[in-house]
């Protein structure tokens, strides 16, 4: 797998998020929940579409999943994530879908020798059943709310006017996007403290 979608390639195509390292993280951010009513980035087939194409270069190899089973997925790993971030238990349905989701395409562990020497990679069995990409998701969901630390980082963006959610590589980081929501934010303050001046 490579690297994430660079933040322009991702604001060019339509979608306010930063290019997280977990795909998971910017699945979450296609549903700007912030605002009244909430945003769905994925709500066409051609939404769906432009976003797995720039996700898939990080993704197993496959078909793009139906409509429908990335939205539920979706809606388990915000909550799951949210459940954390607000100090409660998720719902017994995201943890359900999440292990079905991870179990429906079931992945082993294999050596393979590359130009650096041996390393380890993840082999994902879609014949089996189920989509590789969204056990993918599932997958990093489950590893980030096993691990405290980097489970520690997660973070929502500090803009009131965004939902997004990112993991923090510097404890100062407070915004999805520094020059978007970042920008936005100081703006607003400093419009506030010389209207009142």
């Amino acid at each position: 797998m490579s690297m994430s979608p660079s933040v322009d390639d991702l604001l060019a195509a339509g979608f306010a998020m930063g290019g997280e390292r977990l795909a998971a993280l910017d699945l979450v951010d296609t549903q700007l929940l912030a605002v009244t009513p909430p945003v769905d980035l994925l709500e066409t087939p051609e939404q769906l579409a432009s976003w797995w194409s720039l996700q898939s270069s990080r993704l197993p190899a496959g078909p793009v999943p139906d409509g429908a089973a990335v939205r539920r997925l979706r809606a388990a790993v915000r909550d799951v994530l949210d459940a954390h971030l607000t100090d409660r238990l998720p719902s017994a349905t995201s943890v359900d879908d999440l292990n079905a989701a991870v179990a429906g395409a079931p992945q082993s562990l294999r050596m393979v020798v590359s130009g650096d020497g041996l390393k380890a990679e993840i082999r994902w069995h879609p014949e089996y059943g189920g989509n590789a990409a969204l056990a993918m998701m599932a997958r990093e969901t489950i590893e980030l709310m096993a691990d405290p630390v980097r489970l520690g980082t997660l973070r929502r963006c500090a803009n009131p006017n965004c939902s997004m959610l990112f993991l923090a590589e510097h404890k100062r980081r407070q915004w999805c996007i520094g020059s978007r929501c970042g920008n936005r934010t100081r703006v607003a303050r400093h419009y506030e403290k010389t209207r009142q001046s």
